[in-house]
């Protein structure tokens, strides 16, 4: 039997009109220091944003989960921020910010398979 780890995850929130503080939820970045596993899985419904606000820019949208992608695997395109060690790189990944695309507060559980955990998560959160 495959031992059980601990993990820690945020759920990622688009944010288009600020002001008015609805979101809708776009990714979950999921880490399990146990497993040197840190990955962010994504999944923009544009009719959902466009729903809450009809100009957001679903490009720039995509371009920033694309951003926290690279930080999440480590990618040199993500600049230091992805050249840091994994547990630096999930501390920026789940930083508040008040920008289009915010992480939730994070969350915490026990798993034998992150990657699994993750697509779970995505499932149940996200799509």
């Amino acid at each position: 039997m495959t031992p059980r780890m601990g993990f820690q995850y945020v759920v990622l929130r688009c944010v288009p009109r600020i002001d008015r503080e609805e979101f809708v939820n776009v990714g979950v970045v999921l880490y399990c220091q146990q497993s040197d596993f840190l990955q962010a899985q994504c999944h923009v419904d544009e009719a959902r944003l466009t729903a809450l606000d009809p100009v957001v820019d679903v490009a720039a949208v995509r371009s920033a989960l694309a951003a926290t992608e690279a930080v999440c695997r480590g990618d040199a395109s993500a600049g230091a921020a992805g050249q840091a060690p994994m547990g630096t790189r999930f501390g920026f990944v789940k930083a508040p910010r008040s920008t289009v695309v915010q992480p939730g507060p994070v969350h915490g559980g026990s798993t034998d398979d992150p990657a699994r955990q993750l697509e779970h998560l995505v499932d149940r959160l996200v799509r």
